[in-house]
């Protein structure tokens, strides 16, 4: 499964669903009924699974467009066993081994599988999700959550039903390889990130992830100024020297962390260039006395890296699925 929710990690929903498409996907996994109706009105056939939540109003639609459900509650399971879908509505049963967030709990088999068979449920999936899959030097809660996961499966097989099982995301993929199953469900990976720091240290050596985007713009203005002057909103940043300050017309508007300002990194010209003062809305004042053949006009490149996050105090999950949707996204 490909994950393309949260507007494919702010790759681009669309573009990027069709590249997976293009490159094999079996399944495309996504957060809800607006982004898997957006992929099935261009066209977009491959199997979607929606992981998050869906009103039982959008049962219909679902169904008649090939969408499968996740079902995680038995006010979910209530509601389809209500509802009366002009085709047969495919499920993913969703199994709470230790995360408790979504799921049902292990002591509540009986009650959700005569609910499964009295509703003639279409269970497609039986699938769960690790809480701790990241550090391979503390693999025993995983390992526990593998282990109930492995009583559900049997309960299932053993009750008739023969659901494509899944467990793993990135993490889980990378290093439980016990738990790939019938199918894994590749995230943060697929978009060349690490999914922690304890993964890349672990793996680095044995497998290469390259981020699958660059974000560039351009500067638009430049400025000499003196050593004194005071930058952006409030004046929080007052220059130690006389310096080339540029504008480059990104904001926090277009996904780029506030939590930046003073500190955040572009490359202009092949140099690493600080962000000066506060982030705005729309804007970013950079330092390129460094870069002295800087000029307007020049593309400038957005770091957006895991160090970037940790210096917002944020991970690169965060960082790159606020890039705002409407930005233009090419593929190449």
């Amino acid at each position: 499964m490909a994950v393309v929710k949260s507007n494919a990690y702010g790759h681009g929903l669309v573009d990027f669903a069709r590249e997976m498409e293009r490159r094999g996907a079996d399944f495309l996994g996504v957060d809800s009924m607006t982004e898997a109706l957006a992929l099935r009105r261009h066209n977009i056939p491959t199997p979607i699974l929606v992981l998050g939540y869906t009103l039982p109003e959008l049962f219909d639609e679902a169904a008649e467009k090939d969408i499968a459900l996740s079902v995680s509650s038995f006010e979910a399971l209530d509601a389809l066993g209500k509802a009366r879908p002009p085709k047969p509505l495919r499920t993913h049963i969703k199994v709470d081994t230790g995360m408790h967030r979504q799921g049902f709990l292990f002591e509540e088999q009986k009650t959700l599988l005569s609910k499964l068979k009295t509703h003639s449920v279409r269970v497609e999936g039986l699938f769960t999700h690790f809480a701790a899959a990241k550090n391979p030097s503390f693999p025993k809660d995983t390992e526990t959550q593998i282990a109930e996961f492995r009583k559900w499966i049997a309960v299932f097989k053993k009750t008739g039903f023969t659901p494509i099982v899944h467990a793993a995301a990135t993490a889980g993929a990378l290093l439980f390889p016990e738990a790939h199953f019938d199918m894994v469900r590749i995230g943060v990976g697929l978009y060349g990130h690490w999914p922690a720091k304890e993964v890349e240290a672990f793996l680095q050596d044995r497998i290469t992830l390259k981020p699958a985007l660059r974000w560039k713009s351009v500067i638009t203005e430049i400025k000499s100024l003196k050593r004194g002057s005071r930058i952006g909103y409030d004046l929080t940043e007052t220059l130690l020297r006389d310096s080339r300050a540029a504008i480059v017309p990104i904001g926090y508007w277009h996904g780029y962390p506030r939590a930046l300002s003073s500190i955040g990194r572009v490359v202009a010209r092949g140099r690493e260039c600080r962000v000066l003062g506060r982030v705005s809305m729309d804007i970013l004042t950079i330092d390129i006395t460094n870069a002295p053949h800087a000029r307007v006009g020049d593309v400038v490149e957005i770091i957006l890296d895991e160090s970037t996050a940790s210096l917002a105090d944020s991970s690169i999950y965060e960082v790159i699925t606020r890039l705002n949707p409407l930005i233009k996204r090419l593929y190449h």
